[in-house]
């Protein structure tokens, strides 16, 4: 059963895994020192045993990015996925600043009412600036880490410059546009067959939300991740280092920056893959997940 809480074009998913991915996902309460009230937060837990591991979404994305590897991982280890703080289906209460700082509170709440165990964190493009940023502040809860075709070196969205009054709805309204969203998709893929009904419709599906657009000026206004450069190199955890040999959307030229930065670090091309490989080649991308994990 799809949860009450997505909207009524989730019945029109059609891939598997898609299905899957949205009779699964849920929400409970977490309380955050960012409000007074809980705040409704969307995961997805599946598999046991072993050291848990979280995924972390892109930009302006859900778990639904995560739809082909969370299976794939789950059948060998316990795995969960969460939409972070003002994506998603994480509910966006007003008058909260959706920064980083915001994301990594809330993300330590979850983490702490859920998980509660150290856990091997994997993000994929903003989702790895967003784990860099949370091992550096609570290295305790981080095994190690996963970073695939990872932002934190390369700028935020170019949109931002464009999320100033009275632009910032036009911006953002651009950004819903669907035309939009494929053009970003197909740059997202070496293969444009990826680029499905059925994948527009799981990139989309989230802009829905409540305050969707509100939350999606707040971060961008906010700098996103363009701080975390200088801090990378900080990075003391275990971390293994996916990218694609075809990524369009930030190159292959950071791949190496981030090996040459952290200490621990080994890096897997993926070949004939570009940004996502979560999405183009799961298989791939699971089987260097789990050899890492053990």
């Amino acid at each position: 059963m799809i949860a009450s809480f997505l909207p009524p074009e989730s019945a029109q998913l059609t891939e598997p895994t898609s299905i899957a991915l949205a009779q699964s996902i849920e929400r409970t309460q977490i309380q955050t020192l960012l409000c007074a009230a809980p705040i409704a937060t969307a995961y997805v837990h599946q598999g046991s045993g072993g050291t848990p591991i979280l995924l972390l979404h892109g930009f302006d994305s859900s778990v639904f990015e995560l739809r082909r590897l969370l299976p794939l991982l789950a059948a060998k280890q316990e795995t969960w996925s969460v939409d972070l703080l003002g994506f998603g289906f994480t509910d966006r209460p007003p008058h909260i600043p959706f920064s980083p700082a915001a994301i990594k509170s809330h993300l330590y709440a979850f983490w702490k009412t859920l998980i509660a165990r150290p856990m091997i964190l994997v993000g994929a493009s903003m989702g790895g600036a967003a784990a860099i940023d949370f091992a550096l502040a609570y290295p305790d809860a981080v095994q190690a880490l996963v970073l695939i075709d990872s932002a934190g070196f390369a700028r935020g969205p170019a949109i931002a410059r464009f999320l100033v009054p009275p632009l910032g709805e036009l911006a953002a309204n651009f950004l819903r546009s669907p035309k939009v969203r494929r053009s970003v998709s197909l740059q997202a893929y070496a293969d444009a067959n990826f680029v499905s009904p059925d994948a527009l419709l799981c990139a989309a599906l989230h802009l829905q939300c409540p305050n969707w657009q509100q939350a999606v000026i707040s971060f961008t206004k906010s700098g996103g991740y363009n701080f975390l450069a200088n801090k990378i190199a900080a990075v003391a955890q275990p971390t293994l280092i996916l990218w694609g040999d075809s990524d369009k959307i930030l190159g292959t030229q950071d791949a190496e920056k981030f090996q040459q930065a952290i200490a621990h670090s080994k890096l897997v091309w993926i070949t004939q893959c570009g940004h996502v490989p979560h999405l183009e080649k799961p298989q791939a991308t699971a089987e260097q997940i789990l050899a890492f994990c053990s």
